[in-house]
């Protein structure tokens, strides 16, 4: 039999959905990020997936600057791959979304293959009050946002970020993104190997049934052949669900306490590395094993971590 290939553990730290109120574990200063980061690596998740966050009050931010304070001391502390967000908030600007990944020219960045109307505002409705001011008004109102990601957004991230040999997280939250990606990888802005990372359960997106997965991994069998690896990120109560089933697909995951707050059904978790610690003791115990930040580099054909700007 074919040896299986090792499995890839991408943790996404912090992100930009979830708020200090809903639990007191979720990063926002340099030093908190940057300390669960290294945990996280630490614990076996070779891709560390980044976002900023205003340190004085917990807020999304893409200023390069609050970059700048975690990103060296994770890369200094860990071999992992640093794969930064080009998402930043609902509200910002493509020109504006990519400023820190063309500032530190990581190895990797995510890359969303289509607009939609990404919604977290039922979260609005499960808290009385709120450590800080912004935060209600932020949830509540992310039923109006529309997360743009037009072709033309697609191609200038593409032609600003590629001559920088980064490596994108091509993000699908829904089957019509990767017949999106296709045509842009027809036209010549993403070549081969592409990796893939399939979302379940984001309030715009497909929803995050099992068969959702299987339906999403033969359209893209279909449309990549070869030429594509995958990684799965179940949202919320489909975290390990969802991981556990790509898993035994052959597919890599993704945990964080970007994706999902909790380490089981009614209970947060501690930090990021316990999910980290989770979903690497299920993959090993299906007889898989995970793979390091540089069998991932491989895999991936990443640059390497010596050629970033940080």
């Amino acid at each position: 039999m074919a040896r299986r290939p090792k499995t890839i553990i991408t943790c996404a730290i912090t992100g930009a959905i979830h708020t200090p109120t809903m639990s007191d574990a979720l990063p926002y200063t340099a030093d908190d990020i940057a300390s669960q980061a290294i945990a996280a690596a630490e614990a076996g998740a070779s891709i560390l997936h980044v976002h900023a966050r205003r340190p004085h009050d917990g807020g999304v931010s893409i200023d390069p600057n609050h970059f700048a304070a975690f990103l060296p001391r994770i890369k200094q502390a860990t071999g992992a791959v640093i794969n930064l967000s080009t998402g930043g908030s609902l509200t910002n600007t493509i020109e504006e979304r990519i400023a820190p990944a063309l500032r530190f020219s990581p190895e990797m960045c995510s890359l969303n293959m289509g607009s939609m109307n990404f919604s977290f505002h039922p979260l609005a409705k499960r808290y009385d009050t709120w450590k800080f001011d912004w935060e209600k008004d932020y949830v509540a109102n992310s039923d109006s946002y529309i997360f743009r990601n037009t072709f033309r957004d697609i191609g200038n991230v593409a032609s600003t970020l590629t001559p920088h040999e980064i490596k994108f997280e091509h993000e699908c939250y829904d089957v019509g993104h990767l017949y999106n990606l296709r045509f842009c990888m027809d036209i010549g802005l993403f070549k081969a190997p592409i990796f893939i990372q399939f979302i379940f359960g984001i309030l715009g997106g497909i929803g995050p049934e099992v068969d959702n997965l299987i339906f999403m991994k033969r359209t893209a069998d279909r449309l990549f052949g070869d030429d594509y690896r995958w990684s799965v990120l179940g949202a919320g109560a489909a975290q390990m669900t969802l991981a556990t089933t790509a898993a035994t697909m052959g597919g890599n995951v993704r945990v964080g306490l970007e994706d999902s707050l909790q380490i089981a059904r009614g209970r947060l978790a501690r930090n990021n590395a316990e999910q980290v610690s989770k979903v690497r003791r299920i993959i090993e115990d299906l007889g898989c094993e995970v793979a390091t930040p540089d069998e991932a580099r491989e895999m991936l054909g990443l640059k390497g971590g010596d050629r970033v700007a940080f």
